[in-house]
């Protein structure tokens, strides 16, 4: 089993928090994760995907959670979201740090039947599908090296167009990398969405006919790196605007889908405020685009944008075990001008991210860069234009040109 990186992440939130929920996405390798972790820690193991332990869940949490002992480890709490306020009622008696080790497959913060708030008592860490830094047995330091005064110029790039496309079109969802022909891949993801809509759609919604949202998962593939318009989208679909958008929530809620949300700040005043379309995997969306290798995958229209997908996705994955804290935003001006990835830290300071899918780059990429450096003032840190070709080229003390490979190598 390969090293996942927010093992630590995890396991310091249980040296001080009563409890800590693993997040993310049906298949990213929550279940083997917590288990190993309860393997050390000898903590008994549930799983409300199991009938009858869902069954006790439901029908008594108090007993149930009464039951579980002094640490215990609860997979996909979505199923029985009131197991949270008899949660809630434990942890208020005993608030021993470490008791509870939590995984959902739905943001069980969204769901409308998760009783009362477990702010302040529970600590929530979200699982990625695989890095690469992870699929390497490394773990990478690119953000933090970000925040450093100087960067390591001498580095020189260790992947190329072809092989960038290959770790786009593999993407991280473990099982599905163990499959190379089309044919194969394409059953698991077949069986990955109808999985994902017949059981925890049906169990966080009223709705019955599901029937849109596979094609709907196709349309956003297609806008990947592209503003969200609602519009659009319900014209292509024919669905009312009121349910698409329930839709959308839906896909946000079970991971799916993973908005990168509009920088903002006050010095910039004409800021386009749409978030942009990202699914939560550069794989999941090349196949849903109809991309069946990654030869086929360079030379598609949608390279770049599955390209910045990609990239967006590895830098989320980093940031959930960088030493800096960090949020990631777009930023775009009303004139057009954008920046593909805003990082904000802790203390407001902001780095630019510009994705090419080309190996060359010059100072006409730097422009949206630019506008960001002048909208964030004496926040700014650096830019980078993170291309496919090899070397760092520095167009000033504060923009330079990185092989996207740094993501990973640093």
């Amino acid at each position: 089993m390969k090293a996942r990186n927010i093992a630590t992440a995890i396991a310091t939130a249980l040296k001080d928090t009563p409890v800590v929920l693993v997040n993310g996405a049906r298949q990213t390798g929550k279940t083997t994760l917590v288990k190993g972790l309860a393997r050390k820690r000898k903590a008994t193991y549930f799983t409300l995907d199991d009938h009858g332990t869902l069954d006790a869940a439901l029908n008594d949490p108090a007993g149930f959670v009464a039951s579980l002992g002094d640490f215990a480890v609860v997979d996909e709490v979505q199923n029985a979201p009131n197991i949270f306020r008899a949660i809630k009622a434990s942890v208020d008696r005993d608030r021993r740090p470490g008791r509870f080790l939590l995984t959902g497959s739905a943001n069980v913060l969204a769901l409308p039947r998760m009783g009362d708030s477990l702010a302040g008592r529970m600590e929530i860490i979200t699982l990625h599908p695989f890095a690469q830094d992870e699929l390497a047995g490394r773990r990478s330091t690119f953000i933090d090296a970000l925040y450093k005064a100087r960067l390591p110029m001498a580095y020189t790039g260790t992947a190329d167009r072809a092989a960038l496309a290959r770790r786009a079109f593999a993407g991280g969802y473990p099982e599905v990398r163990t499959r190379k022909a089309p044919a194969r891949r394409a059953a698991w993801y077949k069986a990955y969405i109808t999985t994902i809509l017949q059981k925890d759609v049906r169990d966080i919604s009223n709705i019955a006919d599901l029937t849109s949202l596979p094609k709907l998962l196709a349309q956003l593939a297609l806008r990947s790196g592209n503003l969200l318009n609602l519009a659009d989208v319900a014209r292509d679909l024919d669905v009312p605007h009121s349910t698409l958008r329930r839709y959308m929530a839906l896909l946000e809620t079970t991971f799916l889908l993973t908005p990168l949300r509009p920088w903002a700040n006050k010095r910039a005043k004409r800021l386009v405020k749409a978030p942009k379309v990202h699914l939560a995997d550069s794989g999941f969306a090349t196949w849903l685009c109809g991309i069946n290798s990654p030869n086929e995958l360079v030379k598609n229209p949608m390279w770049g944008h599955l390209l910045e997908t990609f990239v967006t996705g590895e830098l989320r994955k980093l940031a959930t075990w960088s030493k800096a804290t960090v949020e990631t935003f777009h930023f775009r001006m009303d004139t057009g001008r954008e920046v593909d990835l805003v990082l904000e830290d802790a203390q407001g300071r902001i780095i630019g991210i510009e994705v090419k899918a080309s190996a060359s780059v010059d100072h006409r990429d730097l422009a949206g860069l630019m506008e960001l450096r002048a909208a964030a003032g004496p926040k700014w840190v650096r830019g980078l234009v993170l291309h496919a070709g090899p070397g760092i080229t520095p167009f000033s003390r504060d923009l330079n040109a990185v092989p996207i490979s740094a993501v990973w190598d640093w």
